[in-house]
């Protein structure tokens, strides 16, 4: 972790978090459709990934050229801001929204991971760059003369989950939620709490409590 990293310290209290409980959290405030779909899968389920959220989209355009689609997509790697999140909605099915040289154009500029409702190829070499990337789908075939990315940091839709730039991510081999800005630290501290009751449930249990009087005691399970 670097210094631009380490400064966000709900970061660093996110990622201690896991998505069961912060799902727990988040529906027991109320809130709704904050759950990515369940085909966007990480590449490596032990690559955890939490933080900020950069948000891009795009879509295809077989009117493109080569050069034009290699132009706008270096664009977005240069414009993705350091320490965060990009998560992207690409409108497409068909090709790779990530590959080994944008991982490792990312990575070496302080970019968390990458989050997309779309494809990644070069999978091999991206396992061994250790970079997060959550995708929906496999494929070699890449962007050019197919694919430009057309927004950078405005709202987007995942399944059926809004994102916006600046609410939180996090995101484990179980699924990945987004939490909404303005209540992302509430939904943090909340969960450390649950955390904790967890905790002492689990030693309980352990300790060959009974099930149903640990629920009552704690009131979670």
């Amino acid at each position: 972790m670097d210094e631009k990293e380490r400064s966000d310290p709900l970061t660093e209290r996110l990622d201690a978090c896991y998505t069961g409980a912060l799902h727990d959290v988040m529906r027991a405030a109320g809130l709704e459709r904050f759950t990515l779909p369940p085909e966007i899968r990480p590449l490596d389920p032990e690559n955890k990934l939490c933080g900020p959220v950069w948000t891009v989209s795009g879509g295809v355009d077989e009117s493109a050229d080569s050069h034009q689609t290699l132009f706008e997509w270096t664009g977005l790697l240069s414009k993705a801001p350091s320490g965060h999140v990009v998560i992207c909605q690409p409108n497409d099915s068909v090709v790779a929204h990530m590959g080994e040289l944008s991982a490792r154009t990312w990575q070496s500029r302080g970019i968390r991971g990458y989050i997309v409702d779309g494809g990644c190829r070069d999978v091999s070499f991206i396992l061994s760059m250790g970079f997060p990337v959550y995708c929906r789908y496999l494929t070699p075939r890449d962007v050019v003369a197919y694919w430009l990315p057309r927004s950078f940091g405005e709202p987007i839709t995942i399944g059926e989950v809004d994102i916006r730039t600046g609410d939180y991510v996090l995101a484990d081999r179980d699924g990945a939620i987004v939490l909404p800005a303005e209540r992302a630290a509430e939904i943090v501290a909340e969960t450390e709490k649950l955390i904790s009751t967890e905790n002492d449930l689990r030693r309980d249990i352990l300790a060959g409590i009974d099930p149903q009087t640990a629920f009552l005691k704690h009131q979670s399970f």
